[in-house]
């Protein structure tokens, strides 16, 4: 019995530290990532490793966004990103082949493009570009990395939708 509970022990000490340093659980609020995600979605986020263009983020609502935000990696710093007149999206002259996207991507608040990603910032987009709030916008802009939290990985709830989203 005392070797199963010192197991028990163990195995409860591992999980609590993984999920206080390594992984998160975060719930997806509002639709700005529709057709991938949905509202109320619980996601599992990595807190460690770099972030890539296509990973999907989430970062600290707390310091300048209000809530947490759920966006997907566009471009990474000295990435140019532009728009073109029918809604594609270029990154450093390459189309972006963005199949998670059902309307083409307009910008918001009057950004002109291209625009070259700054040091230490991400730039970062909704996959359902018609409502999302993101790096379009002059209210949110570009994302310094040092408040995204990590890179979500995995859905965990529902369970009709649940697996992997890397």
């Amino acid at each position: 019995m005392i070797e199963y509970m010192e197991s028990f022990g163990y195995a409860l000490a591992i999980v609590v530290i993984l999920f206080t340093f390594f992984l998160r659980i975060h719930t997806v609020a509002g639709h700005s990532m529709d057709m991938t995600l949905a509202d109320g979605d619980k996601i599992m986020v990595v807190c460690l490793g770099g972030i890539e263009r296509g990973d999907i983020v989430v970062v600290d609502g707390d310091s300048h966004y209000g809530q947490p935000l759920v966006k997907r990696v566009i471009g990474l710093e000295g990435d140019v990103i532009d728009l073109d007149m029918i809604g594609r999206v270029y990154v450093n002259g390459e189309l972006l082949e963005e199949p998670y996207v059902s309307t083409p991507t307009l910008a918001n608040n009057g950004f002109v493009f291209p625009i070259t990603v700054e040091e230490g910032k991400a730039f970062l987009m909704g996959d359902n570009r018609t409502i999302s709030k993101d790096s379009r916008s002059a209210e949110i802009g570009q994302i310094d990395c040092r408040d995204i939290y990590g890179k979500a990985v995995f859905r965990v709830l529902p369970f009709s939708s649940m697996g992997s989203l890397i």
